[in-house]
């Protein structure tokens, strides 16, 4: 390999890192004000179905989290499965994380208990695991291909997680959250093939 395009690899890692490494910052950080300053009720601003005010959690909903536990237990499966997707084009990042974000809330606006505040990234973590599960099938590359079966077998039992089972997890979030990552995945999955075509 040639020393520009080692320089290249290395400015693209060093930009994933970058990206990655804001957005769990930016999620701890407010992770810690809302504890320690507004003692957890930042969290109200979480999706609240069906309320026209609880629209706006849509776009809070995933840099929000009831615990320093529930926050940990995101941040290594939202690094790992978002570098993943950075992997191939740091753009289909920001690409599926909008369209799961939107989905996914909006999914929980329509369909969560009523009275009920849904909070934090495993929506979109949920997410990035339906896209990369199913980009392989979509996109029909080797590429793909491999990380779609690498996905299934180190995360493969996430998929457990779309259906109702733990009282307080929002199993809707998770689930419309996958869609999210499936829906992105054949869009763009078709983009590709057809470029190569």
């Amino acid at each position: 390999m040639s020393n520009p395009e080692t320089k290249a690899i290395t400015r693209e890692l060093q930009s994933h890192a970058a990206i990655l490494g804001g957005f769990v910052a930016l999620l701890w950080t407010i992770e810690i004000i809302d504890a320690f300053v507004f003692r957890g009720a930042l969290n109200s601003y979480g999706v609240r179905p069906r309320s026209l005010d609880g629209l706006e959690g849509i776009l809070f909903m995933p840099f929000l989290h009831g615990s320093f536990a529930h926050l940990a237990a995101n941040t290594i499966p939202f690094a790992t499965l978002g570098w993943l997707i950075m992997l191939r084009q740091t753009s289909d990042f920001f690409i599926v994380s909008a369209v799961t974000v939107l989905v996914s809330g909006v999914g929980v606006w329509l369909t969560g208990a009523p009275n009920s505040v849904h909070i934090g990234a495993s929506g979109l973590i949920f997410g990035y695991f339906g896209f990369l599960l199913l980009r392989g099938y979509f996109e029909r590359s080797f590429t793909s291909i491999a990380v779609s079966l690498i996905v299934g077998f180190f995360y493969g039992s996430l998929i457990w997680g779309v259906l109702p089972q733990q009282p307080g997890v929002s199993w809707q979030a998770h689930f419309f959250g996958f869609v999210g990552g499936v829906l992105t995945a054949q869009l763009l999955g078709r983009q590709k093939r057809e470029i190569k075509h």
